[in-house]
């Protein structure tokens, strides 16, 4: 694939697929219907328990499930349909709204009842997260991933500053359980969008994973991945320092500007707006700069626009920052986003992009504690130059960590290792299984060689082996085994099916530094005494 390929195109092109614009709008619907209940949960827990810790223990509920399930609901999302993976985490987020709106009306809502359906919905938030950002790169061509993304992520600004106004109308009209009952009618929109979605089947031979294995080869394959592993560097670096504006925002409003509730809505407003520009410009800013690039440059913007904001005195100054900032937000999240896509081949799509949902929800949680900690200690502008100057340094600190760097590889299985022969049957959890590779190498090319082969090793490791060495033969310096043991045949065989297109150019290259006319020797072996080994050539 060359870069010509993925030429940016509109903002707006993903839409004009009718599966991707009938879930986007369908998502966007849904999100306003969470950010309502957001508000209407606050606002019904300030009647039954007018406590501050129940208060924020409502927040608490929301994001709690994330850290505790977003791994596992990767995994899930990886190793099932991901069509009815989503229906039902719709169809339960969608029972739990319904009864608590219900039971709200009723007046039979308690204020532990209250966080137990918090709890509830944010698990089905949970589960949902991973699948739905995996589905993406599904219904749109890879060169309008970048705009569909944008999309996806200024549709949820848009729906975080409609829903919170939105909530307060109709709290004031009929009462916080309306606004639940809404936001599980909201849930019947991205049912019947999924519903009608016609998800090509996937072919698999083998088995699905099991889900602790699953969750275990997710962790695995970010380990081993250095474009991944980049992406929540980077993800890491900005979400703990740009927190902060999120976090003090209300008391900016209340403290630093003597305002009320229309002002922070004016303020969300703002964002939003800022958002939505963001995403119009970005394709443009894809077009002439690389996507690390915009991620530092956005990133400074973000700094930037912190300072401003903690040093603005009016209201005018403070709502400009914001556009800023809903600009740089935007531009941020959605190049990690994309760059964490990009790296990710569809087995393991959902369980990256879990991992980078627990470092932007991680990253924000932790990062609102601390700069609210700070604001009390220090005052409320310090605390966000503080957070300003620390995004700064952040960027010199991760400029090693380059995102986007392999855009343009092609991560489609390549079936490039054929099925081994076998002398006879052998069960599918026999193990575990020592994989050799036998090399012919010009001395002369030995260090060559062995770099290539550090490119093998990570290939390896992030696809199942536990276990990578490469042994020269001493006493024939032109002979070189590379040996690696993964836990199971099958887990070998999933190897095999794992292979990108960009994984086969690498192992190509180190075919060429063999010398013979016969390829190199594989041979695999079974631990156990009554099996023989299993003898092929190269690929394998």
């Amino acid at each position: 694939m060359t870069a010509e390929t993925l030429k940016p195109t509109s903002p707006w092109a993903p839409l004009h697929n009718r599966v991707f614009r009938t879930l986007w709008i369908a998502s966007v619907a849904s999100n306003i219907g969470s950010w309502m209940h957001e508000v209407g949960a606050g606002w019904l827990m300030t009647s039954l328990a007018p406590n501050p810790l129940m208060v924020a223990l409502v927040q608490a509920a929301t994001t709690a499930p994330v850290f505790l399930l977003a791994l596992p609901a990767g995994a899930l999302a990886d190793i099932v349909d991901r069509r009815r993976y989503l229906i039902t985490s719709q169809v339960w987020m969608l029972a739990m709204a319904a009864t608590l709106g219900v039971l709200t009306l009723a007046g039979l809502t308690t204020a532990p009842l209250l966080l137990l359906f918090t709890f509830a919905l944010g698990i089905g938030n949970a589960m949902m997260m991973p699948a739905w950002g995996a589905i993406t790169p599904e219904l749109v061509p890879r060169a309008e991933l970048q705009a569909a993304i944008g999309l996806n992520s200024m549709g949820l600004n848009v729906a975080r500053a409609v829903g919170p106004a939105l909530a307060g109308v109709i709290v004031a009209a009929a009462g916080p359980g309306a606004v639940f009952v809404l936001n599980a009618m909201s849930f019947l929109a991205v049912i019947a969008a999924l519903k009608h979605w016609q998800r090509p089947p996937t072919a698999n031979g083998l088995p699905a994973e099991r889900l602790a294995g699953a969750v275990h080869a997710g962790l695995r394959y970010a380990r081993h991945s250095p474009e991944l592993r980049a992406v929540l560097t980077r993800g890491v670096a900005f979400f703990v320092f740009a927190s902060a504006s999120w976090a003090l925002l209300p008391l900016i409003v209340r403290q630093e500007l003597h305002s009320g509730p229309g002002t922070y809505g004016l303020f969300l407003a703002c964002l939003g707006l800022g958002a939505v520009a963001g995403a119009l410009l970005l394709p443009h800013a894809h077009a002439r700069l690389s996507r690390d690039r915009i991620v530092a440059g956005a990133t400074g913007l973000y700094a930037l626009a912190m300072l401003a904001l903690a040093h603005s005195g009016n209201v005018v100054a403070a709502g400009t920052a914001m556009l800023l900032i809903g600009v740089a937000w935007i531009s941020v999240v959605s190049s990690l986003m994309t760059a964490a896509q990009t790296a990710l081949p569809g087995w393991v799509r959902a369980r990256g992009l879990a991992l980078f949902w627990v470092v932007y929800m991680g990253g924000m949680a932790a990062g609102s504690a601390l700069w609210g900690q700070v604001a009390s200690w220090t005052g409320i502008p310090l605390a966000l130059s503080a957070a300003a100057v620390g995004a700064l340094i952040g960027i010199a600190l991760t400029r090693s960590y380059r995102v986007g760097r392999h855009d343009v590889a092609d991560l489609s299985p390549s079936l490039f290792w054929p099925t081994p022969m076998m002398a006879g049957e052998l069960e599918a959890d026999r193990g575990p299984v020592m994989v050799t590779v036998e090399y012919r190498i010009d001395p002369a090319q030995s260090e060559a060689f062995t770099q290539t082969m550090q490119q093998i090793s990570r290939i390896r490791r992030r696809d199942g082996a536990f276990m990578w060495e490469l042994f020269w033969d001493i006493e024939h310096p032109e002979r070189m085994v590379e040996c690696f043991m993964v836990e199971s045949w099958h887990e070998h065989l999933r190897q095999h099916e794992r292979v990108t297109v960009a994984d086969r150019d690498v192992l190509e290259q180190t075919r060429t530094f063999h010398r013979g006319s016969e390829p190199p020797k594989v041979t695999h072996l079974v631990a156990g005494k009554s099996r023989p080994a299993i003898t092929s050539r190269f690929p394998f």
